[in-house]
């Protein structure tokens, strides 16, 4: 399976789960399946997150959604949420985004924020592979601390953290949390929702990732 698919289907996990995405469930689990780029344990962990939606009714599965992303900030999938927070760096931040967008030849057609996390790896499914893992190695602290706390939470979306982390060649999440054992599985482009960017310029070219994910640099120097 290509890079680009697998980013696909991570993000689809993570969007919200209207209808149609509860119907292409069947076929995001067997494109996670052939996902060699992810190790087998995340590729099981993937596995029995499919099986739970599948078998979950359709409001209940709505409600866990809301409930697990939508209320607090330590799950956030607005990634400048976890840097920024409601400080007036978010602002600039956001739009530096968007110019790594625009520069790529890419132009969001989506209503939400740019720095959401299935829009980013919409993004960075139609980059090289170079810039997806700049792109989520800068942002691995972040991934690496909502999959932490989702294991803590014990909720098996931890599985598709520790396989972006997997992907970009970083230290996984700690699984000393991990969540109960994992179930044996059961994408085509089908599956996916209406998506977040516009077709690209014709002529864009590639770029290494000009966006960082980090914290600001904190001044140095004692209290005065």
């Amino acid at each position: 399976m290509s890079e680009a698919t697998l980013l696909r289907a991570l993000g689809a996990l993570l969007s919200y789960p209207h209808r149609e995405f509860v119907a292409a469930l069947p076929e995001i689990g067997e494109a996670l399946a052939r996902a060699g780029e992810v190790p087998a344990a995340e590729r099981a962990a993937l596995a029995a997150l499919v099986e739970e939606m599948q078998r979950t009714d359709a409001l209940e599965l709505e409600e866990r959604y809301v409930d697990m992303f939508d209320r607090g900030r330590a799950t956030s999938l607005n990634l400048f949420e976890h840097l920024h927070g409601d400080s007036r760096d978010r602002g600039p931040a956001m739009v530096a985004l968007m110019d790594v967008y625009a520069r790529a030849g890419f132009r969001m057609a989506t209503k939400e924020l740019p720095d959401f996390l299935p829009v980013v790896l919409e993004y960075l499914s139609c980059r090289e592979r170079a810039e997806v893992v700049a792109m989520l190695g800068d942002c691995a602290h972040i991934l690496r601390a909502i999959g932490d706390t989702l294991l803590a939470r014990d909720s098996r979306y931890a599985a598709v953290f520790a396989a972006l982390l997997a992907v970009a060649g970083e230290e996984g999440l700690d699984r000393s949390r991990a969540p109960r054992a994992a179930a044996d599985p059961a994408f085509d482009d089908d599956w996916a929702e209406q998506p977040a960017f516009a077709a690209p310029a014709a002529d864009a070219g590639a770029r290494g990732s000009t966006m960082h994910f980090v914290p600001p640099r904190q001044p140095s120097g004692g209290r005065h």
